[in-house]
């Protein structure tokens, strides 16, 4: 049984593990000028980290079907603590960049919580426990950045990762001792058959494929976004610290309220309407934050009510994409949550890496510019995905008069 005690460990395990793949984005500036780089290159640390955690997903994660839940998070914890504790230590950017990565591949806590807590309760439960969890992977979000951009004004950008490095090594122990020997689930074949049913849904399920579409090409333009905001705070236009950027993420705690109305909204009407409020919401964000170059009240104004608008879109979408997901087929959740969310993190890991791009050659207006572009093109996908899915129900529909 899921006790409250290991329920709030649990969520708080998971808001350590996914905050640590965002405080990163408030560093970009100081670990420039600390490490003698350029910010754009600097900004490679954040775009590893996505990657790493990409990769975590589909290697690692689909083992929580065959190993030993206590064992498998003790040992990722720990690795991740190591892996944060070599990029704090790290001298020069590719010995940072090579430590983020191995840090977030083993940080996938928060993925292989989600399947054992609702192993632990009766299925009259499992939507709570999966918000009060979500609940903590969203503040761990928000905080992260704050948290970090503070830390490291007062103590250097080194700080964050050493302090996050000892947060995973407790949390690694205290997991250890706190959660039952018997978690583990079963599923058929060895660790290549795990990943191969992974590629094999995203081959059959259509409809995993465009969820994974939808999410890769939102979070692309988030990390975009919070990868030049970093810069855009601390240049000329602004002249903040890296505390601005945490600060500014703070507003999207609204999100944390937002997304079990939008789980009612799905449950009532189904994921397409949602996804479709999300999107234009996403596209909408981009013309806001735009104004943000001008600096000033106006500037910030303008910045906040579209950080605000994108996190509420993004984790909204999500939502509804995971709703989308999890029902296609009983048997095979965590993999599909596996193919589901290394498609969202390799989306969001290019969108890092173009998002420096995109500031190195038209500064701010081009970060907001690839933001619309991808908004645009899930759009485009998801316009069409209700085009084919209402002419087949005509289809059905004349059919079944024609008898």
């Amino acid at each position: 049984m899921l006790s409250r005690r290991l329920l709030l460990l649990l969520a708080l395990t998971c808001a350590v593990a996914v905050g640590n793949l965002y405080f990163a984005q408030a560093l970009t500036p100081l670990v420039a000028a600390g490490l003698g780089v350029t910010p754009d290159t600097a900004a490679l640390a954040v775009t590893a980290t996505q990657v790493g955690y990409a990769a975590g997903n589909f290697l690692l994660v689909p083992l929580g079907d065959r190993l030993q839940h206590r064992r498998l998070l003790a040992v990722l914890l720990t690795l991740s603590g190591a892996g944060l504790l070599a990029a704090g230590l790290a001298p020069t950017l590719p010995l940072l960049v090579a430590a983020s990565a191995a840090a977030a591949l083993t940080g996938v806590a928060a993925p292989l919580i989600v399947p054992l807590a609702a192993g632990l309760v009766a299925p009259d439960r499992r939507g709570a426990v999966s918000g009060m969890l979500a609940s903590g992977s969203i503040g761990g979000m928000l905080l992260s950045r704050a948290f970090g951009g503070a830390l490291a004004e007062a103590l250097g950008w080194r700080a964050p990762y050493l302090v996050a490095a000892a947060a995973m090594l407790l949390l690694a122990w205290l997991l250890a001792r706190a959660l039952p020997p018997g978690t583990s689930p079963s599923a058929p074949g060895g660790y290549l058959a795990l990943l191969r049913c992974t590629l094999q849904l995203l081959h059959s399920e259509p409809e995993l494929r465009r969820s994974g579409f939808y999410q890769a090409t939102v979070f692309a333009g988030f990390s975009a976004v919070w990868t030049g905001l970093a810069l855009l705070l601390a240049g000329p236009a602004y002249g903040f610290g890296a505390r601005a950027v945490g600060l500014l993420a703070l507003v999207g705690a609204v999100t944390m309220v937002a997304t079990p109305l939008a789980g009612r909204l799905t449950d009532r009407h189904g994921p397409d309407p949602v996804n479709l409020v999300c999107l234009l919401g996403t596209l909408a964000s981009a013309p806001v934050l735009a104004v943000g170059a001008l600096g000033g009240a106006a500037g910030i104004g303008a910045l906040v009510a579209g950080t605000l608008l994108l996190d509420v879109a993004m984790q909204c979408g999500m939502v509804a994409n995971t709703t989308r997901i999890q029902s296609l087929r009983d048997d095979a959740r965590s993999r599909l949550n596996t193919a589901y969310m290394t498609c969202a993190y390799l989306g969001g890991s290019a969108g890092s890496w173009l998002g420096a791009r995109a500031w190195d050659t038209a500064r701010w207006p081009g970060v907001c510019a690839l933001l619309a572009a991808f908004a645009t093109a899930a759009l485009v996908w998801h316009a069409s995905a209700v085009r084919g899915g209402r002419r087949k129900r005509a289809l059905r529909g004349g059919r079944r008069a024609g008898r």
